[in-house]
């Protein structure tokens, strides 16, 4: 560990963003681990109840299936639901009746849905001697299960309030195209690689684990995003003029930061004297009780081509600083960077053309780890896939949801006619991408605008720090709901909103299922359709490891591949962050109807700032 990591880790990390206090709480690290002993106890009894004489008679499928289906499936995924809605609501942050009732609620209705479900595909059994495959079932009850989860998280979880969204509609006609085009390549691609009924294929659709999603499926997901990846980049060749450097502005949010601000100010002075325009950095002193304030102060003074100051914001919150910083800035161009932010030397350079063109609100580029420290490794795939394949991807669509805060650059005059950067929640700097996209701008990421950004290189940082941000989608989705229920064809709101939810609560149950298919697989509880060993190693290694390989080729980084073992390992222990920051979400009595609060007009009229 290098000496300013081993500094890093001495300061504390904890601030008021890591637990909003109206909307989460800080949970002990035990919660997790019990949550998961009575998942395993709940899911037990139910599986030997089912596999049971009487329960066997009662259910042949071994799993809570109430009509006849054709086939076999993987696993007993009503089963798994169910222990995990009891367990996830029993170590909630709620008291016993709002456990009670979250768990009920969810419970409940999965049970309405699958029984509306299994009645459906009786009649037609009935009617026509036609039945639903039951890999169809388990896979519809396996997504149906996911967005239970998500919605009853959303209703009865103490979330921020609903905002007036404002859309401004645009031409999506060449998006739509493009998103139809790719799809019917990528569908085609999958179809004719089953038919070819190849040994390989067979042996992974045999390896399947939830409801049998096999190879053909999976293989539409890296097709779809390659394609679009290409357009992107394609995109982004074309898109920039060789020269633009107007006058922009650096704010930079410092708590307690004294082990990095200086070689933070530093980069940005180099990639001042790269870009050849003003730079004026902005460091906001937010609450800071180390000396921040006095190495800054003497950085900047020292700068050969950036002008900047220290301007203390006393108020603590990260949003804090930056509204003082966007309220300070007195250029056109507003550029935000965290303080352990070391930004490249050409990033302005390369970020500042792409705003030559009037349709774009926003750019950003690819954080990359400094190496060394323990995640690091692990963090280099993540990046590589997330931001420099997901999120560029999504850029050929116009579908980018939100560009980090780590280095992102805005026309200033957004943020501050959306009312700044929202105070209170987690997820500020999504939040005001998502809302400059529905304005009609284009957000750009130009996975060659690298910069490096540092890693917790302790389990306890990490942990703090990967709760805020998978508790941030549901916070976002809360505050921003207009877009999921309004009767605009917002792609964020209607398609990428809702995916982003349901992936969340697939990842938080990742951990559970990985224990529920290995008792599956060990106890053979379905003879009819035995779990195999490689089943339960295919979900934590095989699509991951394809698409982190494609991620490191794509961004010319071969050398990320050598971290893959580190990058699995490192998706569970993510996974079980999830699972904890769900946990985390404060949990109210009364659930409330999203759909039919978004259309009362209970929200204000203009820019609201605070969650």
């Amino acid at each position: 560990m290098s000496e300013a990591e081993d500094n890093r880790d001495k300061i504390a990390f904890i601030s008021v963003d890591s637990a909003p206090k109206r909307f989460a709480g800080f949970i002990p690290q035990w919660r997790g681990p019990a949550m998961l002993a009575l998942f395993t106890l709940i899911a037990v009894a139910l599986l030997l109840a089912v596999n049971s004489p009487t329960g066997a008679a009662i259910f042949p499928n071994r799993d809570l299936v109430f009509s006849p289906y054709e086939g076999r499936h993987s696993i007993a995924i009503r089963i798994f639901l169910i222990a995990f809605y009891i367990s996830v609501a029993a170590f909630s942050s709620a008291d016993w009746k709002g456990k009670l009732l979250f768990g009920l609620d969810m419970v409940l209705t999965f049970a309405l849905i699958c029984a509306i479900f299994d009645l459906a595909n009786l009649a037609g059994y009935m009617a026509f001697d036609l039945a639903f495959s039951l890999h169809f079932s388990a896979i519809a009850s396996g997504l149906l299960g996911f967005c239970i989860y998500s919605w009853k998280l959303l209703e009865r979880g103490l979330m921020p309030v609903r905002i007036p969204v404002e859309h401004r509609p645009v031409s999506n006609r060449r998006a739509i195209i493009r998103l139809l085009v790719t799809i019917a390549i990528a569908i085609a691609t999958s179809i004719w690689v089953t038919s070819l009924q190849l040994e390989m294929v067979e042996r992974l659709r045999s390896w399947t684990l939830l409801g049998g999603i096999g190879p053909g499926v999976f293989l539409v997901l890296p097709v779809l995003f390659a394609q679009l990846y290409a357009l992107a980049i394609w995109d982004v060749k074309t898109a920039k003029t060789p020269k633009f450097n107007p006058p922009v502005s650096i704010i930079v949010p410092a708590h307690n930061e004294e082990y990095i601000i200086e070689n933070t100010i530093r980069a940005m002075d180099r990639a001042a004297a790269h870009y050849g325009g003003e730079v004026h950095i902005l460091i906001m002193n937010n609450n800071s009780t180390d000396a921040t304030e006095k190495i800054a102060n003497a950085t900047l003074a020292s700068c050969e081509a950036a002008l900047g100051r220290v301007i203390n914001v006393p108020k603590p919150g990260k949003s804090n600083a930056l509204n003082a910083g966007l309220d300070a800035a007195e250029t056109e161009f507003l550029v935000r960077v965290d303080a352990d932010t070391l930004v490249g030397q050409d990033n302005l350079t390369r970020a500042m053309p792409y705003f030559t063109n009037p349709a774009v609100g926003v750019v950003g580029g690819v954080p990359v780890p400094p190496g060394g420290a323990l995640f690091d490794r692990a963090r280099l795939l993540e990046v590589l896939v997330k931001h420099g394949f997901y999120s560029v991807a999504m850029g050929a669509v116009n579908g980018v949801v939100g560009i980090p805060g780590m280095f992102v650059v805005y026309r200033t005059e957004h943020p501050r006619y959306l009312g700044g950067f929202v105070e209170g929640m987690n997820g500020e700097d999504t939040d005001v991408s998502l809302r400059i996209g529905e304005l009609g701008y284009h957000s750009v990421v130009d996975p060659k605008i690298r910069y490096i950004s540092e890693v917790p290189s302790a389990y306890e940082h990490m942990r703090e720090q990967r709760m805020r941000w998978f508790r941030s989608i549901y916070h976002i989705s809360s505050r921003c709901r207009d877009l999921i229920y309004s009767g605009n064809g917002s792609l964020r709101g209607k398609i990428i909103l809702p995916y982003m939810l349901v992936n969340s609560a697939r990842r938080a149950m990742l951990v559970p299922l990985i224990i529920y298919g290995a008792l599956e697989c060990i106890f053979a509880f379905n003879p009819n359709s035995p779990i195999v060993w490689q089943a339960v190693v295919a979900v934590t290694t095989g699509a991951p490891a394809i698409m982190a390989v494609i991620a490191s080729l794509l961004n010319g980084v071969p050398k990320g591949i050598l971290a893959l073992p580190e990058y699995l390992i490192f998706r569970v222990l993510r996974a079980y962050f999830t699972l904890e920051s769900m946990m985390s979400i404060l949990v109210g009595h009364d659930g409330e109807d999203l759909e039919l609060a978004t259309k009362k007009n209970v929200v204000p009229t203009g820019p609201v700032r605070v969650a």
